[in-house]
């Protein structure tokens, strides 16, 4: 190796000598500083970053999600404005390239209220404007690894799937679990045994829902030694979780009205009954049956409202998925018109606050209506329209058909 005069070595960039700076590395004929290096360092990082290839996605603010929510979720205003602001700080937090010391953590989301009131339209709907891969899981299902059932990671299979086999587009996606209630406690006190259908399922979430990298077989089912895998990083996978938590309300209510006994204690205003899920807490949701690690992976808590009937006639009639707008237009391709009289409206919206399942029921009350009519409607000849009215809801009578007129 050459021979160099320490007293008159400098950094062959900067100029700084041997005794301005902290050290000099020596290359080929050449020396760099610590100054240098760090430069370069930083020079080399922010390239990186300016190439990084962007997350494929529809860049929305928050107004435009919620206005697009709008289109096809009727009320629920509260809920579509806190998953607005959600979803829009999670892809945010997406984009930014920005390399300091601020981490930005995932806003997952759980969505808790009665059935049929949105949840899983809610989170369909953001894929959907967002244009990125979708799955849902049923928790009911899941088991901890090892136990007859579905493992957790099988949820990652059907977004992998979803995303057409793409590993960069499953890592930008949305997964919805559904019945999240299901996997609580059913008591208070830890389990001293293995639970396969409840805390041992929530502590299976914790790794996926945080941010892990987990190793999936491409076409689900159990792993094997011989099996390829693909690695899914979950760090930026957006999870919505939806329940409807009966049972949740008395415990709120609880809390709520606590202190109403003795002389002395004081009297707290009561929350109406149907607005009670909007008052939900950590606590409450521990009484419940969830683990504190899992309700702190879950930091944005939307409420859903029962539907009432004003609400049930918009869910039949308003948005582009409307109900009776798809039918009309199912009828309409076969060149016929499609009409409920008012009387029939009002029957399927009576029925469906009977039956207490929300937007669910007024889809199976029209299903079991209209299967006649559609299974007979086609095969007429000459059919111009077709009327369903209160009698036809009743099942008491068939609609009204009219044929076209006979021209001469």
């Amino acid at each position: 190796m050459k021979k160099y005069n320490k007293e008159t070595l400098s950094c062959s960039f900067c100029k700084f000598s041997q005794k301005e700076v902290k050290f000099l590395v020596e290359g080929d004929e050449v020396f760099i500083c610590d100054k240098c290096v760090k430069k370069a360092n930083k020079i080399i990082d922010d390239g990186l970053q300016k190439n990084k290839k962007k997350p494929d996605f529809n860049n929305l603010k928050p107004l435009q999600i919620k206005n697009l929510l709008d289109e096809y979720i009727v009320g629920q205003d509260s809920a579509k404005k806190s998953v607005s602001v959600a979803v829009y700080n999670h892809y945010k937090r997406l984009q930014s390239f920005v390399s300091d010391d601020v981490e930005i953590e995932k806003s997952n989301i759980l969505l808790v209220g009665p059935t049929g009131t949105g949840k899983t339209l809610i989170a369909k709907t953001l894929s959907k404007i967002l244009n990125v891969p979708f799955a849902i899981a049923d928790a009911t299902v899941l088991t901890e690894a090892g136990y007859v059932g579905e493992d957790v990671d099988n949820i990652l299979v059907r977004l992998f799937q979803s995303a057409n086999f793409d590993p960069e587009r499953t890592q930008q996606g949305i997964i919805y679990i559904d019945e999240i209630d299901k996997i609580g406690r059913k008591s208070g006190n830890p389990s001293i045994t293995r639970d396969v259908s409840g805390e041992g399922v929530q502590q299976s979430l914790l790794k996926i829902l945080e941010g892990t990298k987990a190793n999936i077989p491409p076409k689900g089912g159990r792993k094997h030694p011989e099996q390829p895998l693909v690695t899914i990083d979950t760090t930026n996978i957006l999870f919505i979780c939806g329940g409807a938590f009966q049972g949740l309300e008395s415990i709120i209510e609880k809390r709520l009205s606590g202190g109403t006994m003795g002389f002395n204690q004081e009297i707290k205003t009561k929350v109406d009954d149907s607005h009670l899920f909007g008052c939900t807490s950590s606590d409450d949701l521990q009484k419940y049956g969830f683990i504190p690690e899992l309700i702190g992976r879950l930091p944005v808590i939307a409420s859903l409202e029962e539907l009432d009937k004003k609400a049930l006639r918009a869910v039949l009639t308003r948005p582009k998925n409307a109900l009776i707008k798809q039918y009309k237009k199912l009828f309409k391709i076969e060149n016929i018109d499609l009409d409920f009289t008012e009387k029939a409206v009002e029957s399927i919206i009576n029925l469906a606050k009977e039956r207490k399942t929300g937007a669910r029921a007024l889809k199976s009350i029209l299903e079991e209506c209209m299967l006649e009519i559609m299974f007979e409607a086609p095969s007429i000849k000459g059919l111009a329209s077709c009327t369903v009215t209160d009698e036809v809801i009743q099942k008491a009578s068939k609609p009204i058909y009219k044929k076209f007129k006979k021209t001469a």
